[in-house]
């Protein structure tokens, strides 16, 4: 189990309005999990599938009270549950497309989360720690003051020990440097990562942020990305680009990039990983970290606990990151 291949499976969903659009979408990724799990037997054993951020749901109202009423949901739920059957039936791990989360324990606020799921259920869930300031007013677990959770899970699995962050997150070194600390061998990245910054020249940032945090962290990285057309999601558009990259850096498969539904498959060795970071005494980033000499780097920058004062909202947002430059 710790050699297979992965699926980064992007999505090209029209913008969706209220929740009751997400029962299609999730029978039409089953489908794709189909797909890519059977379609590709042949050529190995497909084990883990990941698909992109918003392919349930997108952030597309500008206030928390719109997104709690029209389209976010609890987890666990029906979604997941289907997913959880699917996983059982082909023995794989699925890492879900994002969506936007209510929980009664973090009243008035919304999560932008992804689920790991495998033949044995709900195994983690992952809530957004970076969202995409200003436009962006769902909650980070930075923003509660009484969270309690692990803001960063990794999962212990037969495929290897799986993290998990969401799109804008991999702009921050330490976010994914905190899933490696933990023991993380498979960084899986669930993106709507759209133009100018995506997979091409000159500002191919989704590609370069992708291999770095690879090779900075000796892991493998499986990496979804978001594939709708500006037609659905004005007025942006993603590039997709979805890809797999290995403990070096080196893209080993990759969707072509441009918008449209894909699925890209490579090989993730998780021995390899287990190997590199037990004989390497030259690039082993992890181990060559001199914490004691950071000593700026753990000051506070954007201000934490804001959900305490209510609904974040996007003047909030941009008050704050300006508090933050100083």
């Amino acid at each position: 189990m710790l050699r297979y291949l992965a699926a980064a499976c992007q999505t090209d969903f029209a913008n969706p309005a209220d929740r009751g659009a997400i029962p299609d979408r999730v029978g039409h990724m089953l489908g794709m999990i189909d797909r890519a799990v059977i379609g590709y037997r042949p050529f190995g054993d497909v084990k883990l599938v990941v698909f992109p951020e918003f392919a349930h749901a997108a952030p597309i109202y500008e206030t928390v009270e719109e997104l709690r009423d029209k389209l976010a949901v609890q987890i666990p739920n029906e979604h997941t549950h289907r997913y959880h059957i699917k996983a059982r039936d082909l023995g794989v791990y699925i890492q879900t497309g994002s969506f936007l989360e209510v929980d009664t324990k973090y009243p008035g606020c919304v999560f932008n989360t992804t689920c790991l799921i495998g033949p044995d259920g709900l195994l983690t869930k992952y809530r957004k720690v970076h969202p995409w300031l200003p436009w962006e007013v769902h909650a980070s677990p930075h923003d509660i003051p009484s969270y309690d959770e692990n803001p960063f899970p990794v999962a212990d699995t037969e495929i290897g020990k799986l993290g998990c962050a969401i799109c804008y997150d991999w702009l921050f070194p330490e976010a994914i440097r905190e899933l490696a600390l933990q023991g993380a061998e498979v960084l899986i990245r669930v993106s709507a990562y759209m133009d100018p910054w995506g997979a091409t020249p000159p500002m191919d940032w989704w590609t370069v942020v992708n291999r770095c945090r690879a090779l900075e962290n000796v892991a493998c990285v499986v990496a979804a990305n978001q594939g709708a057309s500006a037609a659905h999601y004005p007025p942006f558009s993603w590039p997709g680009g979805s890809m797999i990259v290995d403990h070096d850096g080196r893209v080993l498969s990759q969707a072509d990039p441009g918008p449209g539904e894909k699925i890209v498959v490579g090989p993730v060795d998780v021995a390899a990983v287990r190997a590199e970071r037990a004989r390497r005494t030259g690039h082993h980033m992890l181990a060559h970290r001199r914490v004691e000499a950071y000593r700026t780097a753990p000051k506070p920058a954007y201000p934490t606990g804001c959900a305490a004062a209510g609904p974040i909202t996007i003047a909030g947002n941009e008050e704050r990151t300006t508090r933050a430059k100083g």
